[in-house]
């Protein structure tokens, strides 16, 4: 193999060395037996309440984005959206990242907008406004979660990321007129590829810019994303036996998926599950109890996201 293709690969296989070396680890430090009774005995009736939380969840999701659509004056029919949001979360499932699904968003909504670069602007919009949503909701909960015993230094701080996030994305988003200024140096490297998309992304906020109730509507629908998969994760617990109380999954959850976004592991497998594990520790609950948490949440989540191939497959057939 050449040095070319090797130095492509090398990031994947470092991925998967971190995510199974995680993974080995943690089952060292587990009773396999105890999880195992865990999962076997999981109650079906609480897995089925959390696959329809997170099924309310994507509805939710797919609402804020035709929302965001909605400010670029661009009637986005709902049941056309859930299909592309549905066939987005398969792909983030079953690719080694999660900007799969954002190609897909992308691509789909362009046939909407005219523009990959309107479409593309919506999509990276919505994605900033979830991840301020997340902050906000992790914040909250280390602040709360110190009463149940929950403890990580470091997530005191957390306001601090997120009231920066909000003085940065405010002006951004609101006062469109700064873009230009900020990103003159890359537009200098490629001026007549970039200078047209500047324009663009900059008309983009612009125009979302005049609708400032629709942006809160969404940031408040990312809150409520947030929250149902708290509670998705909490039904899961209630199925396992697991006694995991809500100030504890205000944080337990929401900063399993901050660590998530570091691109070090196969689609947060290892990383995740060692976030529940050491926070189950803490709060003597056993490693063995957050791994199984992790380990049947994910695979639930990765359940409801074959939907999603299913349209892909629905979709492709039908082009053809």
């Amino acid at each position: 193999m050449s040095a070319r293709p090797l130095r492509r690969l090398a990031p994947l296989i470092l991925k998967v060395v971190v995510s199974v070396g995680l993974l080995a680890l943690l089952f060292t430090q587990t009773d396999v037996a105890t999880l195992w009774a865990r999962i076997r005995t999981a109650d079906p009736r609480w897995l089925l309440g959390a696959l329809a939380l997170y099924g309310l969840m994507i509805l939710l999701s797919t609402w804020r984005w035709q929302m965001l659509l909605d400010t670029q004056e661009v009637r986005a029919p709902f049941r056309f959206l859930t299909a592309s949001f549905l066939v987005a979360t398969y792909f983030n499932n079953f690719l080694p990242s999660n900007i799969g699904g954002d190609v897909v968003r992308i691509a789909d909504s362009a046939r909407l907008t005219g523009s990959k670069t309107v479409a593309g602007a919506v999509v990276l919009i919505d994605r900033a406004l979830g991840l301020v949503a997340l902050l906000t909701v992790a914040a909250a909960g280390a602040a709360l979660g110190s009463r149940v015993g929950v403890n990580l230094p470091g997530l005191e701080y957390l306001w601090l990321v997120a009231g920066g996030a909000i003085l940065l994305g405010v002006p951004l988003l609101f006062m469109p007129r700064l873009i230009p200024g900020l990103i003159t140096p890359f537009v200098r490297l490629r001026p007549g590829l970039l200078e047209p998309r500047v324009a663009r992304l900059e008309g983009t906020l612009q125009r979302m810019s005049r609708h400032p109730i629709e942006a809160g509507f969404v940031f408040l629908g990312g809150l409520g994303v947030q929250f149902l998969l708290v509670a998705f994760y909490m039904a899961v617990a209630r199925a396992l036996g697991a006694p995991l109380p809500w100030l504890a999954a205000f944080v337990v959850v929401p900063v399993s998926f901050l660590v998530q976004m570091a691109p070090v592991s196969m689609n947060g497998f290892g990383v995740r599950e060692a976030v529940f594990g050491f926070f189950f520790a803490q709060l003597g609950l056993g490693v063995d109890a957050g791994l199984a948490l992790s380990l049947i949440g994910q695979g639930l989540i990765i359940l409801f996201s074959l939907s999603g191939g299913l349209v892909f497959l629905f979709r492709r057939h039908h082009q053809h």
